[in-house]
């Protein structure tokens, strides 16, 4: 398997969106920088904000589009290209309606199953062949709330157990960048939820 180069937290730029559940993918970035010690800045030739960290002696670009949910693509294939960076060498990180709050998972592949997001991604990168955090958010139980649940702020203990799940998925990135997805998939997903 290929190793990471690429870390991408998918969200809304803009305060007003800073704290709502689609901006999980940010969260996710965010605490990857500051937990080593580096800053988001902006980079307008990749569209977004960029910090580079290094993960058990691997370099890694963290990017946060600046770009809107819907064209998010755009800003991570500017950053890939310029870098030359795979498709399979990518991570996106992104909110999940299909897991429950306190989840998160790994991914390789797949469809954007109605995520903008994703779906811009894979348009952009030329396929789906990138690895993928899946933040649970939960389904608010109506496919037409959707949209108005995703862009509202979680509950206080929802965003906890979002918070939690983002730590765990942070203690397993140092396999995911060296590409054991295996190992890094079985402790994550054997972790148990948070209650």
């Amino acid at each position: 398997m290929s190793s990471v180069q690429l870390i991408v937290g998918l969200g809304n730029p803009g305060e007003q969106y800073e704290q709502t559940r689609h901006n999980a993918g940010f969260w996710f970035v965010e605490e990857m920088a500051r937990h080593a010690g580096e800053v988001f800045r902006p980079e307008t030739k990749f569209l977004g904000l960029v910090a580079k960290v290094v993960v058990n002696n691997h370099p890694v670009w963290l990017l946060k589009p600046a770009t809107f949910m819907n064209r998010s693509g755009q800003s991570i294939q500017a950053l890939a290209n310029f870098y030359r960076i795979p498709v399979e060498s990518i991570l996106i990180a992104h909110d999940e309606l299909d897991l429950p709050v306190g989840v998160a998972k790994l991914k390789t592949g797949g469809g954007h199953g109605g995520h903008n997001g994703l779906r811009d991604s894979i348009a952009a990168l030329g396929g789906a062949h990138f690895h993928r955090l899946r933040l649970g958010i939960d389904h608010p139980g109506d496919r037409k709330q959707v949209v108005n649940y995703v862009l509202k702020a979680p509950s206080k203990p929802d965003r906890q157990a979002i918070e939690d799940a983002i730590y765990d998925a942070t203690r397993v990135m140092t396999d995911v960048v060296q590409g054991d997805f295996a190992k890094a998939m079985n402790q994550l997903h054997t972790r148990p939820a948070a209650s």
